[in-house]
């Protein structure tokens, strides 16, 4: 504990003891610089070879005090000539020149060695930084789900992960060949290797497991290689295809509970009623929920066509207002409620069918909402590079917005006879078309935007 406490102490006083040094180091080459005959003997020259040694360890004001010290030293010494010997004043030309050079190396050197410390600090941070960075990175790719190999260029395995060797079903990777573990693997690794970009992305079997591997230029003389499970992929996305299905099928039978409940009430009424004016009504009321049935029905099988999409060209400029006249003929609305704007002739790749259903919907509710006079809905294409957009906008109330984050998803529907489904399934039908439909809030209708691939040139 002494020992401890003495050597803190003596760390404490450092500048003290290099201050007490460096002045008997100036006095005992001064002393023995008069002793030799003074600036002549050469001896000056140790002065600057202490202060540069006191430079590099003490803080720059005190290394530039132990300079003036020597000059003063230097100069009093050869004032001591000057006064005692009668010596010629010009000597005092090289005591100052030295004095010079005392400051210069002090000062310089003191600049030097802060550099040097303030590097090692900034390399000594750097590589703390550096070594947690690797750490987390080694947690991180340890803790991947992914297998990750590190391949020189021969293709052999340098580093991998713990989940690399589980997917493998190896026990030892390191200095293996991977072509010899993966069938196939090695052909597609030259070709990549040679430049071709589309080997980089590989799919193969492997003992019943379906792997998906996808190699990354480091720049340098190694490779890296993901492997991807996509049997775990594939039931994981069954899993959810089951879930979303069950979610489904529990949103059907709680939407067609209340049509056959209607059905089979007016049903036990008719019974009993001899009136015709009472049937009449009766009978309609079936007829009503028995034709909403078959429209949840068939929107439950659209939903199961969404995948079956036929790429095609649909050139706007002609094919909206032939869907516009055909729309307004069968839903009994006047021509000029809907106006079509398309300044040039643009040509997307959608699926007819499906862009005719997804119109259908979006001008079905627009109408419904907006005023009734002359263009209170506009169909307005808009063309940018490579994409359109096809845009629905009715001039009625909007949207409300504590709605807006239900706006899509399936049996959302503030209409008493909808069924909830037509803004999901225009959605579903768009993604299986590559495009996206969207809600735009930016002004007080309702604004709908269908952005889809433009087709290149015939």
């Amino acid at each position: 504990m002494m020992r401890v406490s003495l050597l803190r102490n003596l760390r404490d006083l450092f500048n003290l003891q290099l201050s007490l040094h460096l002045g008997l180091d100036i006095v005992s080459i001064t002393l023995l610089m008069y002793a030799s005959g003074g600036i002549h003997s050469g001896l000056g020259v140790m002065l600057l070879i202490a202060l540069t040694g006191a430079a590099l360890v003490a803080p720059r004001l005190l290394a530039l005090l132990y300079a003036a010290l020597a000059a003063i030293a230097l100069l009093l010494e050869q004032g001591y000539w000057v006064l005692r010997f009668d010596a010629p004043t010009q000597n005092f030309l090289q005591p100052g020149l030295l004095a010079i050079g005392c400051f210069a190396s002090a000062g310089v050197t003191g600049w030097l060695a802060q550099r040097v410390a303030a590097n090692e600090s900034l390399a000594r941070r750097r590589g703390r930084e550096l070594e947690t960075q690797l750490r987390i990175n080694q947690l991180v790719i340890a803790d991947m789900q992914d297998g990750v190999l590190v391949l020189d260029r021969e293709g052999r395995v340098a580093q991998h992960n713990p989940q690399a060797q589980r997917l493998l079903g190896v026990g030892s990777l390191l200095g293996v060949e991977l072509a010899r573990l993966l069938p196939g693997f090695g052909e597609r690794w030259r070709d990549w290797r040679a430049g071709d970009s589309a080997a980089a992305r590989v799919e193969l079997d492997l003992r019943g497991r379906g792997l998906r591997l996808r190699l990354m230029e480091t720049g340098e003389e190694l490779a890296v290689l993901f492997v991807e499970d996509t049997t775990r992929s594939r039931e994981e996305a069954q899993r959810l295809k089951l879930t979303a299905l069950g979610r489904l099928t529990a949103n059907i039978a709680h939407e067609i509970r209340n049509p056959l409940s209607a059905i089979s009430h007016a049903a036990e009424l008719l019974d009993e009623e001899q009136r015709e004016r009472e049937r009449g009504r009766l009978t309609r009321i079936i007829h009503d929920n028995t034709r909403r049935l078959e429209r949840l029905v068939s929107n439950v099988l659209q939903l199961n066509r969404r995948d079956r999409a036929a790429a095609d060209r649909a050139p706007l400029e002609t094919w909206l207002p032939a869907f516009v006249e055909d729309f307004c003929a069968n839903e009994s609305v006047p021509a000029d409620r809907i106006a079509v704007e398309v300044e040039h002739p643009v040509t997307v790749i959608f699926d007819r069918e499906h862009l005719r259903q997804v119109l259908w919907n979006l001008l079905r509710n627009g109408v419904r909402h907006a005023r009734e006079e002359p263009g209170s809905v506009r169909l307005m294409v808009n063309a940018y590079a490579d994409q359109v957009e096809l845009n629905v906008i009715d001039n009625g109330p909007g949207v409300a917005r504590v709605t807006l984050g239900q706006l899509f998803e399936p049996f959302f529907t503030t209409e008493s006879k909808g069924t909830g489904l037509g803004r999901y399934l225009a959605r579903e039908l768009c993604a299986a078309n590559g495009a996206a439909l969207e809600y735009v809030d930016d002004m007080q209708g309702a604004h709908f935007r269908i952005t889809s691939r433009r087709a290149p040139p015939p």
